[in-house]
């Protein structure tokens, strides 16, 4: 079987915070955050997102502290 002639162009994930150089999330900015989770209130993927390793364990961190102190809803219904 031949490829097909039209091949797909994959664009790199990056991760947006190394970009913009932030070593720490704060997790007072539940607007930020929020842009990490689904509508149902669940975090996304670092395959999904494109964050790096270190940056996503900080994401997860913030979001689970949001959540305890309110900012950020557990489920949304």
């Amino acid at each position: 079987m031949q490829q097909s002639s039209q091949r797909r162009f994959f664009r790199k994930k990056y991760c947006r915070f190394c970009a913009e150089k932030v070593e720490f999330i704060d997790y007072k900015n539940s607007k930020l955050l929020r842009g990490f989770m689904t509508e149902r209130g669940k975090i996304l993927s670092r395959k999904m997102t494109g964050t790096c390793s270190r940056h996503q364990r900080q994401l997860t961190k913030a979001i689970k502290r949001a959540r305890s102190i309110a900012l950020l809803p557990y489920i949304e219904l």
